[in-house]
C-alpha cells in the first residue's frame, strides 16, 4: 500500500496554487492512494512475457498528398471584418504598451 498522506496532498496543493480545505485534503488523499494502488496492481499482472501497449488494437497513419486548395484573397479574409488596416485584421489592444 502506498499510503499517501494529507501532507503530501496539502504540499502538491499549494505547488499547484490550489486551494483546498481540510476535508478536501484528507479525501484526496485516500482517492491518490487508490488510484497509485489500482497502477500497482495493474503492474503486478502484466509479467515479462507481456508486450507493452498504448492502444488494445494496432493504429496505422492515413498519409495524403497536402494539396494547397481554394483559398481567400487577404480582400476576401477581410471584407466581413469589423475593423481592419494595412491588410491585416485590425482588435483591441489587450496589453498597455507604453
Amino acid at each position: 500500500m502506498s499510503a499517501i498522506t494529507r501532507e503530501q496532498v496539502a504540499h502538491l496543493a499549494k505547488l499547484a496554487h490550489i486551494e483546498m480545505s481540510e476535508d478536501e485534503l484528507r479525501s484526496m488523499a485516500g482517492e491518490l492512494d487508490l488510484i497509485v494502488d489500482s497502477v500497482a496492481s495493474v503492474s503486478e499482472a502484466a509479467g515479462p512475457d507481456v508486450p507493452a501497449t498504448s492502444h488494445p488494437i494496432p493504429l496505422q497513419n492515413v498519409f495524403r498528398e497536402d494539396v494547397v486548395g481554394e483559398t481567400l484573397t487577404a480582400e476576401e479574409a477581410l471584407m466581413n471584418a469589423p475593423d481592419a488596416a494595412e491588410g491585416k485584421f485590425k482588435v483591441p489592444a489587450i496589453l498597455d504598451e507604453e
